[in-house]
């Protein structure tokens, strides 16, 4: 099994790191709590409500997701924000209230045509970083309240790891957040972390305790 006898609780408004080597377990668990894999024995469950198809819909409807790699399209800043919706439907108001949320008003006036600048395949003309702040205001403009960060931040320099740890810091608690990571110091900021080894939870606590063991 990639995972055995797990038991954690996710309360609103607290932010959750988990950790360990690849392969432990921590996309698994995820992909667990995303509905997107189920588990062959146990429950998941949404509110005190055992999750079903019908509130399953429910709690997706809550989260954003943030790979490592984010997904944009060869369209304009504005269009991949508010991804998935009609273009005539924007809610413009919305949007720069997500752009100021996710601190891309800087970038916006550096962009040749603002908002409506054409960010290229995959993104080309952003920064790692600026790729993962877009996954933010996406999340901002959607109202999703519960945030899983996976490895988001793993392929990106010191200094702009540096950046997203900062805007992560920023959201605790006005956003769940449950952040994957290989290294300790990403996930400082949480609440609470747990530590993965072969598909079980090896270790838990405040990040002073984990630190503390550690070293």
């Amino acid at each position: 099994p990639a995972l055995k006898n797990l038991s954690i609780k996710i309360e609103s408004g607290k932010s959750y790191g988990l950790i360990g080597p690849s392969g432990s377990g921590k996309t698994t668990m995820v992909d667990v709590l995303l509905g997107l894999l189920e588990p062959q024995s146990g429950k998941i469950e949404f509110n005190n409500r055992e999750s079903n198809h019908n509130n399953l819909v429910d709690w997706r409807s809550q989260v954003a997701y943030l790979p490592q790699q984010v997904f944009l399209i060869d369209n304009s800043l504005r269009c991949n924000v508010a991804i998935g919706e009609n273009e005539s439907e924007i809610d413009d108001s919305r949007l720069q209230d997500a752009l100021q949320k996710a601190r891309l008003m800087d970038l916006v006036k550096k962009l040749p045509n603002g908002v409506e600048t054409t960010l290229g395949e995959h993104g080309v003309r952003l920064s790692g970083g600026q790729r993962q702040r877009v996954a933010l205001a996406r999340a901002f403009y959607y109202g999703r309240n519960v945030l899983i960060m996976d490895e988001a931040t793993s392929s990106l320099d010191n200094e702009t790891e540096k950046e997203i740890v900062e805007e992560i810091k920023l959201l605790k608690g006005q956003k769940t957040m449950i952040v994957i990571a290989h290294r300790l110091t990403t996930i400082l900021h949480c609440d609470w972390i747990y530590r993965l080894e072969n598909g079980k939870i090896v270790e838990e606590g405040t990040p002073e305790q984990l630190i503390q063991t550690v070293s």
